[in-house]
């Protein structure tokens, strides 16, 4: 039965996506899984798999095209299989003959191409040109385009592109923290808070974790279930502003920024106030690994309510950061260090962190913000309930 490829729906508002490459051609045989296609929304670049096998038919959408969310762009036929009459005249329109007019491919054949896909260069439709009038062997180039595409600058003797040219990743988190930044009313609460207490149970929770997995959790496996817990009781804060309107979420995703070579992400612990402490160090340690080889999933970076950014690890005692759209919040964490504090009158050293929240204030005001962060600050000083497994 033949399969619909639509442009995807990755992000809450989304209503357009720019395909960035195939990675597939028409009458490859693809397998489930497989790397189909990579799409570009306003926070990532994101490589697609094929939701069943067959042969790839019908494409409509080409390099660089910006297609409206749901659009149908290509088709997955069983071999042997003709398009569906409704993609017909959409095919037909297209340069050349229509699809249902032209000799299909053999079976061996798109095998065999399918297996070569992966090495084929990717090429935007000038330098395909361009490269053919030349006698140019794209292979040996590298690509400065979008997904590592020889653009038609690569082809140029003696020209490259500017060493400081910006990646793709680069250019969208560029400009959504510009839109970000100039359309959000941000405000910011910063509270010290007492660490003393976090730092005990988490080496409490490690030497139980590596004894039992041998692996071990993070100051920031502990704040996202921390956070996570603290959200779930301020569902205020747990809103976005869509279309006009305060629009609050039924569940709590927590959000982890990531610098990775060339930009920076937020994967997001989905449902993370109902996940152990085990759970989360995994999640994270799965989209981190996703994220450094640039295979994140539509998933990954999907439907987040809150994000945190730990700088703690780079030495930074406190920074503001700006607010991932359309989130209402954002938890910006310093490091932990040895300061002087007074307590009982009296001058002690005690290990303390910053914790700097960003608002969105036109879905939290000052003080539902300094309750989030006070009870926040509450559940950090005092981490009773945290455990590795929940038990």
């Amino acid at each position: 039965m033949a399969t619909s490829v639509v442009m995807p729906a990755l992000e809450m508002v989304q209503e357009t996506g720019r395909l960035v490459a195939w990675h597939k051609q028409e009458g490859d045989l693809v397998a489930k899984g497989d790397l189909l296609m990579a799409v570009e929304t306003d926070k990532a670049v994101i490589d697609l798999e094929a939701e069943t096998a067959g042969i790839l038919a019908g494409v409509t959408a080409k390099v660089d095209d910006v297609v409206a969310v749901g659009q149908v762009i290509a088709w997955i036929l069983a071999p042997g299989e003709s398009l569906p009459a409704q993609a017909e005249s959409h095919v037909s329109g297209r340069t050349g003959a229509p699809l249902d007019q032209a000799e299909p491919r053999p079976a061996a054949e798109a095998s065999q191409a399918a297996k070569q896909g992966s090495d084929r260069p990717l090429l935007s439709p000038k330098a395909r040109r361009l490269a053919a009038e030349r006698g140019v062997d794209v292979g040996s180039i590298v690509g400065s385009g979008p997904g590592g595409a020889v653009t038609t600058v690569d082809l140029v003797p003696g020209k490259t592109p500017p060493a400081d040219a910006p990646g793709t990743l680069w250019r969208i988190m560029a400009e959504r923290v510009t839109a970000s930044w100039t359309t959000v009313p941000h405000f910011f609460l910063t509270r010290d808070v007492d660490a003393a207490a976090l730092v005990a149970a988490r080496a409490r929770v490690n030497q139980r974790s590596l004894a039992s997995s041998g692996e071990s959790v993070t100051v920031t496996d502990v704040l996202v279930s921390l956070v996570a817990g603290v959200m779930r009781r301020h569902p205020a804060v747990n809103a976005s502003w869509v279309e006009g309107a305060v629009r609050r979420h039924g569940d709590v995703n927590v959000g982890i920024a990531i610098a990775v070579e060339d930009g920076l992400v937020a994967p997001v612990v989905h449902r993370a106030d109902t996940l152990t402490l085990r759970d989360i160090a995994h999640r994270r340690r799965e989209v981190v690994d996703r994220a450094k080889a640039g295979r994140l999933q539509p998933e990954d970076i999907s439907r987040g309510t809150i994000t945190i950014s730990n700088l703690g690890m780079h030495g930074i005692d406190a920074f503001t950061a700006i607010i991932n759209a359309p989130q209402s919040v954002i938890l910006a964490v310093g490091r932990i260090a040895d300061r002087v504090v007074a307590r009982d009158g009296h001058p002690v050293v005690c290990p303390q962190m910053t914790l700097t929240l960003s608002c969105d204030h036109r879905v939290v005001d000052g003080a539902r913000g300094a309750l989030f962060l006070g009870d926040l600050a509450q559940a950090i000083e005092h981490p009773d309930s945290l455990s590795y497994d929940g038990a």
